[in-house]
């Protein structure tokens, strides 16, 4: 069977995982694909390269919403998020063109590895919330090439892109942990848009799984952004690292009991 002719998923199921997802997305700036994908595949049954291109879709509300939270309070850096736009916009699309090619398999591995790498950085990055992006030509330039690699995961692996340029920007370029979060929420919006275009051209996206959970997660996204400045950075990274074990682990049991 085609993926995109299976069964259609029920509402009440979407809107659940799209209320936690934006929860959680503007609590840790990210798009929330790191969690989404995991439960599309184990919860509802999608095919992972499916999963990869709905997730990039329906990050798009949950990051408008989100990012508008950050900006209110003050936590976004608007030189640095362009010039990760530029980046990811080009890179959103490299990656959506090799979704289409890379082995299913293959894809499911890397994204558990993936999940290990972010979730070990985690407890090696404590930001203080005093400390600011210093913008040169360097810098610059690094947060373009920043933008490249983070487009194609996500158009690669269906992570909006916070869970890899949150940490980058708090460990390499001395960001504040809501700064980081709150300009990585605004970059995930032209980096959505662009992958979400090359994945509805090569048919690996439900739109209307999408715009359920992006709906849902949009609603919550902003409670996310104002629990996040309540949080301590070490505890907020602490948990962070803790949700992304557990959602390994779950990957992980699934792909070795389809092996026996």
């Amino acid at each position: 069977m085609d993926q995109l002719e299976r069964p259609r998923p029920g509402i009440i199921p979407l809107i659940l995982m799209g209320a936690l997802t934006g929860l959680l997305s503007g609590l840790f700036g990210i798009g929330g694909g790191v969690l989404l994908v995991p439960m599309l595949v184990l919860f509802l049954g999608f095919q992972q390269r499916l999963a990869a291109g709905t997730s990039v879709a329906a990050i798009l509300p949950a990051a408008i919403v989100g990012g508008i939270g950050y900006a209110v309070q003050g936590n976004v850096d608007w030189v640095a998020a362009p010039l990760l736009a530029i980046g990811i916009v080009i890179g959103a699309q490299l990656g959506s063109f090799l979704l289409s090619r890379t082995p299913t398999g293959f894809l499911r591995w890397m994204f558990m590895v993936f999940l290990l790498a972010v979730a070990v950085s985690l407890w090696f990055v404590v930001p203080e919330r005093d400390d600011t992006i210093e913008i040169t030509v360097l810098t610059g330039t690094l947060l373009v090439l920043t933008g490249l690699l983070t487009g194609v995961l996500s158009g690669l692996l269906g992570v909006g892109g916070g869970v890899v340029v949150v940490p980058i920007l708090m460990f390499f370029f001395g960001a504040s942990d809501l700064i980081a979060k709150g300009t990585s929420l605004i970059m995930l919006i032209p980096g959505s848009i662009s992958g979400t275009i090359g994945n509805s051209r090569r048919r690996n996206v439900d739109l209307r799984s999408a715009a359920v959970l992006g709906i849902a997660a949009s609603v919550l996204s902003p409670l996310g952004s104002v629990i996040a400045t309540w949080i301590p950075p070490f505890w907020s990274n602490v948990a962070f690292s803790v949700l992304l074990g557990l959602i390994l682990i779950q990957m992980l049991v699934r792909v070795l009991r389809r092996k026996r």
